[in-house]
């Protein structure tokens, strides 16, 4: 299989975690007799530096031509006083709506090895295996009006949250068949106790969810569920939400499995997925050697499942991290006594030696 991935390394930690991700998936293909072409391209505020906008046509257009999207992360403080549509942070929001990607699936799973790096207890969260489904292109991050407007005494900031039946409706639809591969559990988070339009999401994923007898469907308020998450998370199997509580809920699930670090997702919805770490750029630690690549690693993970549906090269990845972290490997974000603390560049060497020797 021949396939051209656009890698956009972004800003901070994503320059160092990148490569080692573009690493593995070099080697599988070199393993499994496939060949992934490369292209970089610059996204957020590497990119206004270079070219004065966030998201370079150049880049969204090697990402059109591209079968796949491999993103680092962007932003950092230096480019916080731009012009709102200039910030780094637009570049997301502009690709993911340019390849129509509605759908982030962000799994966050406790690895055996790391339960004594969660701050939960081990007899409440062993066993974590969430998959978040986030709306990606609706909601308060993109609806209409939004701004900031003076006023007689001051100003006034405007978002507005706005959801239409199709919007809920597919991104359900993606719940619910995810559901049916794993334990047939869907968890509907919403505040439609006092938001119009979580009570029509709410009514929207119950029609949905009377194609899928099969599948169990409960509702939750998001602060019920926040809560929830930190009390027994392990009740959860698929969480479908809108964009901005799936923003919140899947960092705080990242921390149940010992660090944000380890979280890959996807982003799909249209012809082109996008893969990242669910991290940002971390400027305080970006050229260190100390970032913890295995997100990124498993996003590539990821890209082989969802996008080429190479399944077996997806899980060979999955099971060299795994091995990995048997070993003792550990980035400085999931270090404790006992065990070996490696760098960035270190550990993306043992994940792809560990893959290397799988038979």
């Amino acid at each position: 299989m021949n396939a051209t991935i656009a890698v956009l390394a972004g800003d901070g930690i994503g320059q160092e975690i990148v490569p080692e991700a573009v690493k593995v998936l070099q080697a599988i293909g070199e393993r499994f007799g496939h060949r992934f072409e490369c292209r970089n391209a610059l996204i957020g505020g590497c990119a206004v530096d270079a070219t004065g906008l966030p998201l370079p046509p150049e880049t969204l257009s090697l990402a059109k031509q591209s079968q796949a999207v491999l993103l680092g992360a962007v932003g950092g403080p230096r480019w916080e006083g731009l012009d709102y549509a200039k910030r780094p942070e637009r570049a997301l929001l502009g690709i993911r709506e340019a390849l129509g990607l509605y759908a982030n699936l962000r799994p966050a799973k406790l690895y055996g090895p790391l339960v004594d790096a969660s701050t939960l207890k081990r007899e409440v969260v062993e066993g974590l295996d969430i998959l978040v489904v986030r709306e990606l292109t609706g909601g308060i991050y993109f609806g209409k009006p939004k701004g900031i407007e003076k006023t007689a005494t001051g100003e006034r900031g405007i978002n507005t949250e706005v959801y239409t039946t199709e919007e809920i409706r597919r991104i359900a639809i993606v719940a619910f068949e995810a559901a049916r591969k794993r334990r047939r559990r869907v968890t509907s988070v919403d505040k439609a106790n006092v938001l119009e339009s979580s009570e029509l999401w709410r009514r929207v994923v119950i029609e949905v969810g009377t194609s899928y007898p099969d599948v169990e469907l409960s509702h939750m308020y998001v602060d019920n569920c926040a809560m929830q998450l930190v009390r027994a998370p392990t009740q959860f199997d698929v969480i479908v939400t809108t964009n901005m509580f799936g923003d919140i809920l899947s960092d705080e699930a990242a921390m149940l499995t010992g660090s944000i670090g380890m979280l890959p997702s996807a982003s799909l919805g249209g012809t082109i997925g996008l893969y990242e770490p669910i991290h940002g750029s971390a400027p305080d630690i970006a050229g260190k050697n100390i970032a913890n690549p295995i997100a990124t690693i498993a996003s590539v993970g990821m890209m082989l499942s969802y996008t080429f549906t190479l399944h077996m090269e997806a899980q060979r990845i999955e099971q060299a991290i795994v091995k990995t972290l048997d070993q003792g490997a550990r980035t400085k974000d999931i270090f404790s006594a006992g065990t070996n603390l490696v760098g960035t560049k270190e550990m993306g060497d043992l994940v792809l030696a560990n893959m290397m020797k799988s038979p």
